[in-house]
């Protein structure tokens, strides 16, 4: 039997245990989360000054090289807000905007864009695109000089974020009425992985502390974004990476094998795309999305009021 374990506010079963933390199946926040929880002190340095330095030296070379595919990425989401926002509503907020290549894309769509990022190095290469950048991490304080967007965005950020509730509760203060929150966030415990602890005697490669504090799937993002008084409109995974490693291909710690892996993932959808394809794409990750399948978790929802 897995054991329980309570810290402070929190408590559930022990999934893992990972340099020094735990990750429990948490029963008051409903999701999975590291305990102890980092202090945003402690987690402040880390992402205004090593992120993409030390923790992704590569990160925008990388991005730089797949920017071909990363805009069909960026094409499906922006596709998705104009389809549930009238023409007049055009005005995004990224948070987390990193490089800026996601605000760029709006951008050249026409949309009015704006983008907060704590990252000095990633705000600079944001700013040399000619794009409006608050370089600064977002928060209550923060988030009243910012005014209202029809859109949010926030890929790769819940994951770090210490009480996401409460961030999100933040969040919906500077949405429109009905305006569009979309949360892209690691799928973690998906399917796959377990059949790879199982099957083949994988470690959780995916835990990474004190970095990765939540671990969410569909359904406990869903009820995290319905308890913060939004509606979620639209469930969509990404490509199932996992899918080689349960093939055989072990790009775990072996950088080349993943770029191998990945070039094949982004051909796969260049090739749909190529071919007219991009809705029977997008209705594949959509339907996958309902077996709790996909490397990740994109949700579109809608604030209520």
């Amino acid at each position: 039997m897995a054991e329980k374990k309570t810290w402070c506010d929190h408590e559930g079963e022990v999934c893992d245990s990972v340099k020094g933390f735990d990750v429990i199946d948490c029963s008051s926040c409903g999701f999975k989360h590291i305990v102890p929880i980092p202090s945003p002190d402690e987690l402040e340095e880390v992402y205004r000054h090593e992120y993409y330095t030390s923790e992704k030296p590569l990160y925008l070379e990388r991005y730089r090289e797949d920017l071909d595919w990363w805009n069909l990425v960026y094409g499906d989401r922006y596709d998705t807000f104009e389809e549930l926002l009238p023409p007049n509503r055009r005005r995004i907020l990224d948070i987390g905007s990193g490089p800026g290549f996601f605000l760029k894309h709006g951008k050249d769509r026409e949309w009015e864009t704006v983008g907060i990022e704590p990252s000095a190095l990633a705000a600079a290469h944001s700013r040399e695109m000619g794009l409006d950048i608050i370089e600064e991490f977002f928060s209550a304080d923060t988030a009243v000089q910012l005014g209202l967007f029809d859109v949010i965005h926030m890929s790769a950020v819940l994951e770090h974020i210490p009480d996401p509730e409460h961030f999100l509760g933040i969040v919906r203060k500077n949405l429109t009425p009905e305006g569009i929150l979309c949360v892209v966030v690691p799928n973690d415990y998906n399917p796959f992985q377990l059949a790879l602890r199982t099957a083949c005697n994988f470690q959780p490669w995916w835990v990474a502390p004190p970095h990765h504090i939540n671990f969410f799937d569909f359904e406990s993002l869903e009820h995290l974004l319905t308890r913060s008084g939004f509606d979620v409109m639209c469930k969509e995974s990404t490509f199932p990476i996992d899918l080689f490693l349960l093939m055989g291909d072990n790009y775990i710690g072996n950088d080349a094998q993943g770029r191998a892996c990945h070039a094949k993932r982004k051909q796969f959808e260049t090739n749909l795309a190529a071919a007219g394809l991009t809705s029977v794409k997008r209705s594949l990750y959509q339907s996958l999305a309902n077996l709790n399948i996909g490397r990740e978790v994109c949700l579109y929802s809608r604030r209520t009021d």
